[in-house]
Formats: structure tokens, sequence, C-alpha cells
């Protein structure tokens, strides 16, 4: 099997965390006979300063003609402290979501034994926590009409969703409550938005027609807030809209003790993109101390619902899990006792040769 990968470092610690990924992948690779063609394209502020602007053409060709795509990070302070920037790296992010349809984000959250203590959460609140959000990413107020009045004082940005949209994530949502514990939690603000009203109505006729056996809640977006606070293990899979999902995700990634930790896929129908959900980071850019776990579990997750190698994907968190259980880490996770990047990459990459 060959499969053709875009390699979208991106900014930031992008770059070096996804260096760590393919390392370990090189080792699927010997292991398997598969091989993986590496395609590199620019991305955000990178593209920018290189081709003036955030998703370049040339890069578009090469995401469209992949299987797959790996995502490191966007954003740059240069951008994000400049409040007139015409064009910024973010926007990069949304016309490729757009331009490939990744209409659906799934982001597990889990908590490992091993860093129980990482999280400022207590500890009787985070054991066990293993839940799932889908979020929809190709619509809502980030996609919607804006404007700015004449006289510059007053500007709005419009929150728009269609039956189809909702339709979409909700099938993968319900989806992955079968293979779960059968429970999806919508979480929406029905009680004053009118998109959260279709969002609800979808749902409700999709679980009475299609999927009557799954137990479905629904939640406003501030009571979800505080329960992943209060009560995170009440959650299996949660399913939500654009804005929501983008703040309760940063918000539950709290629970595993670090953003280095988490990964994500952004599905389309035709091809997906890994990443992990955390930012450029562009403090510890080029330092060699930032935690490339969550972009190699994200990598896992390509494997896994891209190119349906669940045994490699498997074998790949559980040398994650090894690595944490080892205390191999990055500074972000043990201030005292930490490892570099590239340590961290080549022990996991090991221990991957080890468990075939």
């Amino acid at each position: 099997m060959i499969k053709n990968i875009a390699v979208l470092g991106g900014d930031g610690i992008g770059p070096e965390v996804i260096k760590e990924a393919i390392k370990v992948l090189e080792v699927i690779c010997l292991k398997t006979g598969v091989k993986f063609n590496y395609n590199n394209a620019l991305i955000g502020a990178a593209a920018i300063d290189k081709e003036d602007h955030p998703f370049p053409d040339t890069t578009k060709s090469i995401c469209k003609t992949s299987d797959a795509i790996l995502f490191g990070a966007i954003g740059d302070p240069k951008y994000d402290n400049d409040p007139k920037a015409k064009i910024r790296p973010e926007d990069g992010l949304l016309e490729m979501r757009k331009y490939l349809g990744l209409y659906a984000n799934v982001r597990p959250i889990q908590t490992y034994s091993s860093l129980i203590d990482a999280s400022p959460l207590k500890k009787e609140i985070i054991k066990n926590v293993d839940f799932v959000v889908y979020r929809e990413l190709t619509g809502g107020i980030y996609f919607g009409d804006k404007g700015v009045s004449k006289d510059g004082n007053t500007v709005y940005d419009t929150c728009s969703y269609s039956k189809k949209e909702i339709m979409r994530i909700s099938e993968l949502a319900f989806k992955e409550a079968y293979k779960r514990k059968k429970e999806l939690t919508l979480v929406d603000k029905a009680n004053v938005l009118s998109t959260s009203r279709l969002w609800r109505e979808v749902v409700q006729e999709m679980a009475k027609t299609k999927y009557s056996d799954i137990n479905v809640n629904y939640l406003f977006v501030d009571n979800a807030a505080m329960k992943i606070i209060t009560n995170p293990s009440d959650f299996d899979v949660i399913l939500t809209e654009n804005m929501f999902g983008d703040i309760i995700t940063d918000e539950a990634s709290v629970i595993t003790g670090s953003l280095g930790m988490l990964p994500s896929a952004s599905i389309g129908d035709k091809i997906s993109l890994f990443e992990p959900i955390h930012g450029s980071y562009p403090q510890a850019a080029g330092k060699n101390i930032a935690n490339p776990m969550a972009m190699i579990l994200s990598a896992g997750m390509m494997l896994n619902l891209a190119f349906n190698m669940n045994k490699e994907s498997d074998i790949l968190q559980k040398a994650v899990k090894d690595a944490i259980d080892s205390n191999i880490v990055t500074e972000d996770i043990s201030s005292k006792n930490n490892f570099s990047t590239s340590y961290v990459g080549d022990w996991i990459a090991n221990r991957v040769t080890d468990l075939f």
C-alpha cells in the first residue's frame, strides 16, 4: 500500500512536532511494508511570508491530491497583535476547511493515570474520563456574513446553519455513540438562538427515526461548560456547533493536564486532516521543548480513520502511554524531570519498534 500524505508544518512549533510524528510513522512503514510519500506545503504565517497568502494554490493542489493531511499548527504574534492586519494565518485554516469540505472535527478527551496529578482538577473528578467531541467545522458564526457599518461603529457576524450541515455531522456522532456507550449529548443554546433550535429539532428527529436506541441528552452550552469541569465522566459523545465546540474542547483540554496531549481529526467526504489541538506556541519555537505527543497521537488517528490500520494505531497509542508511564515527557508535563521534543519522539519511535 502506498499513500500520499500532505505535510503542513505551519507556524511556531508545528514543524518540530510534525517531524517527530513522521519519525514514528516511518517505523510503521518499516514494520508493515506500507509506504508513505510525504509532500510538504506551506500554510499560515509561513505561507503569507513566502507567497502572500495563508493557503496558497500550491498548497491547495498538494492537499487535493493527497490521501490524508498532517497539520502542525497555525498562528503568529505579529498578526495576533495587529487588529488591522488584512491577512491572518488563521484565514488559511478556515479557507482550507471550506475548500476541502472538512466538516467534522473529532477530539477525543481522555485521562492518563500517570498524568492525573498534572491536571488542575481534583483526582476524583477526572479519574477514568473518556469522551469524544464532534464539532461542526464549516458553518456557524465563523463562516457567516460579516460586515462593518459605514461609520465603523457597528460590526456584525452572522451565525447560520442548514439542516444538511447539521445532519451530516450528527450522523457521524450517532454512529460513534453506537461504538461506545450509546450516549450522546447535544450542546446548544436553544433557549436563545434560532440556529440552536434547528440543531435540536434535527437531532431529535434523527434520534426518533434512525437512532432510537441511543440515549440522547440536551445541554445548554453554559451548563455543559460547567459540567465538563465538575462532572466530565458524565459525557461519552458530545455533538455541537462550530464556536461552542471550539470553546469547550479547549476547556476540556485542562482535564488531561496539557494541551500537548490532545489529538484531533477533521473529517471530510473525500479527505481528512489530522492535527494536535494546541496552538503554534511561538515562545517555544526552535527550542526543542514542545510536546510532540498530541501530534503523534494525531498520526495514530490518521492510521485508524484514513487508512484502516487499526492495529498500528493501537500500537502507536500504547507507545505514547508507555512513554508517559516511564516519565519520558516534556516540560509542559514535568517542570523538574523532562526531555526534549526530539528525545521523546525517538523514545516513542523505539517503543513502537519493540511493540511489533
